[in-house]
């Protein structure tokens, strides 16, 4: 039985990751990436990088291709276009990059850390009305909050 790391190891030597600093770089310049958002939208409404593109890793395979309800034209089109995958940590990302490049996307980097790493490094990140937040507002938000029954330390003998 393979676990979520054994996955993220499975592809991390086939996916180019990034790290907060390069992709800054990255924005720096003309043209821009297109920077892929795969968090879900309450993740997206909470904060994002200014100007990224929202498609949720539940959807990613159908965002990519015409005729279906998800599908996302600028995305369908992106195929030799510069495209930073991002999430929360840098693992849904890592895992979509690599679904990316099986369908075709030549050029598809994932953003090592994550938005947290982006926080960390102090780059901008915007709410869902455009709004600045803080970096103190990042640090609270990407602190981990998982209950003792989701790291399985929860006592199940009742």
């Amino acid at each position: 039985m393979k676990r979520f790391n054994d996955l993220l190891r499975a592809v991390q030597d086939e996916v180019k990751e990034l790290y907060p600093w390069d992709l800054a770089d990255k924005l720096d310049r003309t043209p821009q990436p297109l920077i892929l958002d795969v968090r879900e939208p309450y993740e997206f409404d909470a904060m994002h990088i200014d100007g990224s593109l929202l498609v949720p890793r539940g959807v990613l395979e159908t965002a990519c291709e015409y005729g279906y309800e998800e599908t996302v034209p600028e995305l369908v089109t992106a195929r030799e276009r510069e495209i930073v995958v991002v999430c929360r940590s840098g693992n849904r990302s890592l895992l979509a990059a690599h679904t990316m490049k099986q369908m075709g996307y030549k050029n598809v980097w994932s953003l090592k850390t994550g938005l947290r790493g982006w926080n960390d490094y102090e780059q901008g990140l915007v709410d869902a009305g455009g709004n600045t937040i803080s970096i103190d507002a990042g640090d609270e938000y990407f602190i981990p909050k998982v209950t003792p029954e989701q790291s399985g330390e929860a006592d199940s003998s009742g």
